[in-house]
């Protein structure tokens, strides 16, 4: 009996004793806060420039007498532009990214226009253009965003002055005109603190963008009396452009996201 009383009271001190030391004072340690994680979707405003190259396929026409005369040639050019827009794009599946968006270019991107028939020449310059389209990428870094991009475009090309070959006003000219198409293109978006810069909610993106504008007959016009000639031009356009641009998101900085 006196055997067990010693056991029971050993084991009493021992667990008396391990329960002191539970209970003695412990340091605080603070749980680790998340950082924020990178978040694409939202909306954002961009605004930039670039240079372009303009391709047309021209057919020109005339009738002398009751024989009709054409002639098949490709006539290009090159200028710069700006643009401007906004957008909206949704993060899913981790890495990828698709999103909506609407711009707008003004510039100087002029082509040569030429009749050979009268031995005439002159330049004609897309002044305006937009394009709305969808673009669908893939993120690289989570601040790195390599996407293509298509959609419709319209644009407004300008009137063409006619000179001769002895560089003096032919007194012959083609009137503007607006045209639609469609546009292809991809570029890379990154934030500008992958530069080291530290500016949250900043971004800047490079894209190339080719754009198809429709067959447009455009009549030749007497200066004086804009009366018909009775030649006229059918052209359609090709341009192509890459661009640098500067992009506030305005949601990059939010919201944290924490995991535990």
């Amino acid at each position: 009996m006196k055997k067990i009383l010693l056991a029971l009271t050993a084991v009493a001190a021992m667990t008396g004793s391990a329960s002191a030391a539970d209970l003695a004072a412990r340091p605080y340690v603070k749980a680790p806060v998340a950082a924020p994680v990178a978040n694409w979707t939202g909306f954002y405003v961009f605004g930039g420039g670039g240079g372009g190259l303009s391709n047309a396929d021209q057919h020109v026409q005339t009738t002398v007498g009751a024989i009709p005369l054409t002639i098949d040639q490709r006539q290009g050019g090159s200028g710069w532009f700006g643009t401007v827009g906004a957008g909206y794009d949704w993060q899913f599946s981790g890495t990828w990214v698709a999103g909506v968006f609407a711009d707008g270019q003004f510039g100087n991107i002029r082509a040569t226009i030429q009749d050979p028939i009268a031995g005439i020449t002159g330049n004609q310059k897309l002044e305006t253009s937009w394009a709305a389209g969808v673009r669908l990428g893939w993120l690289v870094a989570p601040n790195v965003l390599s996407y293509v991009n298509g959609g419709y475009s319209g644009a407004h090309f300008g009137s063409t002055n006619f000179m001769t070959l002895a560089g003096v006003p032919a007194g012959i000219h083609l009137d503007g005109y607006n045209r639609n198409g469609w546009f292809i293109g991809g570029g890379v978006e990154n934030s500008l603190n992958f530069f080291g810069i530290t500016s949250p909610g900043w971004f800047m993106k490079t894209e190339y963008r080719s754009a198809f504008y429709n067959a447009k007959t455009s009549n030749e016009l007497f200066d004086v009396t804009n009366t018909l000639v009775g030649r006229d031009i059918r052209a359609n356009s090709w341009n192509q452009t890459i661009s640098t641009s500067l992009v506030y998101r305005f949601n990059w900085t939010g919201p944290v996201v924490a995991k535990y």
